[in-house]
């Protein structure tokens, strides 16, 4: 934020400079207003003046968009969407880059630098008076790539999927490498119920970048949903917690990988105990060989989380299963711990 206030002080006095009248008068205090709200974080006061300075300076010939940039900069950051998405749309669509030169001179009699628009830049920079010295110009950055990944998080925000893919697409082939893109891509297609494109999506980005651990953590949610990728799941939650050890979440998803379908396997138990007792007993050792293999995770799990029921509950059953009946009896009386201390 260092950068954007700094940004404004110097365009501001850059466009403010050579207005005459009222015009000035109104723009300095405009521009004074929306940045006391600035800097005093009310977003909501600072990005309607901030629009009121743009449409000023357009009036009197200038349409320089840094202005309607702040202010849906400061809508956004208000959490207003829909005026901060009508401003980001209309940036994009408009061209805006933000990059803008800046021209400044020193003024020699006081000693103080200001900013001049190019023409009288070139004028004092050509005339041979000494009351100017130190002529230089400066670039700001790009702000394009921002400007799409705003306008995308705003969307996704607002539920709106289908208009953030779009949005997400065509900022893509502008910055192919945009690692945030690339991610809200993901989001996108996931949120919007496209799993498949999802898949695709994390796997292409896991080639370009296999250490990132949210993304391995994501495709093995993705492999868990189906029977025939629990296997794949498993390998991606572990490449997960091999990349980030606290990762909680992954060693919950991988007990209930590891577990798979415990209701459907106690019922095909219970259906040949009668008729094929022999295909009972190695489903029922299989059954307790899965739930053997869940415990370090579910360990870690528990010893991440150690008051949540969930994890409490789970591991109860998952040492029960498999005959550990001092780890049991000690889930049980943490279960009723915890259960005691909830809202009644």
């Amino acid at each position: 934020m260092k950068k954007l206030i700094l940004g404004m002080a110097i365009v501001a006095s850059a466009l403010v400079f050579g207005q005459k009248g009222d015009v000035n008068a109104q723009l300095q205090e405009a521009n004074k207003v929306a940045m006391d709200a600035y800097n005093a974080k009310n977003y909501a006061a600072a990005a309607p003046k901030f629009m009121e300075v743009y449409n000023l300076l357009k009036t009197s010939g200038q349409d320089n968009k840094v202005y309607m940039y702040y202010a849906g900069l400061n809508y956004a950051l208000a959490n207003d969407i829909p005026q901060a998405t009508k401003i980001y749309t209309d940036l994009i669509n408009s061209g805006y880059t933000g990059v803008e030169t800046t021209y400044t001179a020193k003024d020699n009699k006081t000693g103080q630098v200001a900013s001049y628009d190019k023409n009288t830049w070139e004028l004092l920079k050509k005339s041979s008076s000494k009351d100017y010295s130190d002529f230089k110009t400066e670039q700001s950055p790009s702000v394009e790539a921002d400007l799409y990944e705003t306008l995308t998080t705003l969307l996704l925000n607002a539920k709106k999927n289908d208009e953030a893919l779009a949005i997400i697409e065509k900022g893509l082939a502008k910055f192919p490498n945009n690692a945030k893109l690339k991610e809200y891509q993901g989001s996108a297609l996931y949120a919007s119920g496209n799993t498949d494109k999802f898949m695709q999506n994390l796997k292409e980005q896991l080639a370009k970048n296999p250490n990132d651990a949210t993304n391995w953590y994501n495709l093995g949610v993705l492999q868990s949903k189906n029977p025939e990728t629990a296997n794949e799941a498993i390998i991606s939650f572990q490449k997960a917690i091999e990349l980030k050890p606290d990762f909680t979440n992954a060693y919950q998803n991988l007990v209930y990988t590891v577990i798979g379908d415990d209701e459907k396997a106690v019922n095909e138990i219970n259906a040949l105990r009668k008729t094929k007792p022999d295909e009972a007993t190695k489903l029922i050792d299989a059954r307790k060989e899965r739930f053997n293999k869940s415990v370090p995770y579910g360990e870690r799990w528990l010893q991440a989380m150690p008051d949540d029921i969930t994890a409490v509950q789970v591991m109860k059953d998952v040492y029960n299963t498999t005959k550990n009946t001092a780890k049991y009896n000690e889930m049980k009386a943490k279960e009723a711990e915890l259960q005691a201390k909830q809202p009644k």
